[in-house]
């Protein structure tokens, strides 16, 4: 068996997601599920938001040589 087929990355999507949901159902029915406020999720948004549009922002500006428009 070779690294790259061992773990749950080398599975194909369909069985990937029913380990996950299988795993999302338990942690709800044990009550240890996390389950977003509104300010949580509405601050996690706001901060993916921030992160997403930031690299746009800071990207230098490049400096023409003299003589050109």
């Amino acid at each position: 068996m070779a690294i790259e087929d061992r773990g749950f990355a080398s599975m194909d999507r369909q069985k990937q997601r029913e380990i996950a949901s299988k795993g999302g159902r338990v942690a709800h029915e044990k009550g240890t599920a996390h389950e977003w406020t509104r300010e949580e999720a509405r601050a996690a948004g706001r901060k993916g938001g921030v992160a997403s549009h930031r690299f746009g922002q800071q990207q230098p500006q490049e400096k023409k040589a003299e003589g050109e428009c």
